[in-house]
Parts: C-alpha cells; sequence; structure tokens
C-alpha cells in the first residue's frame, strides 16, 4: 500500500496497478499488432499477385487471338510458292524421288509375284 497522502490510499493503489496493467499489456498489444500489419500485408501481396495473374491472362489471350489472325491472314499462293522452291531447290529431293521409285518398283514386283 502506499504511503499516507492527503489523497485516500486506496485510489493511489487502484491507480498504480492501472498503470502497472497498461505497462505490462504493452509488449503484447505490440506484438498483436505486429501480426496483424504481417497478416494484412500478406493478404495484399496475394490480391496482387492474383490480379497480377489475372491481367497476364487476359494479354495473353490479346496475343494468341492476334497471333493465330496472322496466321489465316497470310496469303497462301506465296507460301506454296516459298515451299516450291525450297523444294526445287534442295537436293533431299532427289533423295525423296529416288525412294519413292524404289518403292514403287518393289509395290510392282510384289504384285507380280502374287499374280
Amino acid at each position: 500500500m502506499a504511503t499516507d497522502t492527503p489523497v485516500n490510499s486506496q485510489i493511489t493503489d487502484a491507480v498504480t496497478q492501472s498503470n502497472m496493467t497498461v505497462l505490462g499489456n504493452a509488449p503484447a498489444q505490440s506484438m498483436a499488432t505486429a501480426y496483424q500489419m504481417l497478416a494484412q500485408s500478406t493478404g495484399v501481396a496475394m490480391q496482387n499477385a492474383v490480379s497480377n495473374q489475372q491481367n497476364m491472362n487476359t494479354i495473353d489471350s490479346a496475343i494468341v487471338s492476334q497471333g493465330i489472325s496472322l496466321l489465316f491472314n497470310l496469303d497462301g499462293a506465296i507460301d506454296a510458292r516459298s515451299a516450291k522452291e525450297i523444294i526445287e531447290n534442295d537436293s533431299n529431293t532427289e533423295v525423296l524421288s529416288t525412294l519413292q521409285a524404289i518403292i514403287s518398283e518393289l509395290k510392282a514386283a510384289k504384285n507380280d509375284d502374287e499374280e
């Protein structure tokens, strides 16, 4: 108990105990505040990640549709002509035509044997 003062000692004891309670609870309250701030910032980070993923999906869809549109709008005759030029100027074409000739001769020989 407090020493005798002009104020009642029970009142000074109550005020002192109240102050001590506040000082005792301060570390727990500060830690609780820190945890709440950490949880809130983590939640905002997750929301930002989801928002960025949704935006990227929208952009990806636009890119794919633009690419498909470009593919469908290509001039087919120009592509066919360039493919023909590549095949005609390629030495592999000779190999392929030789293999085709061999295959047809083998098929003809097989048909002759079966008859």
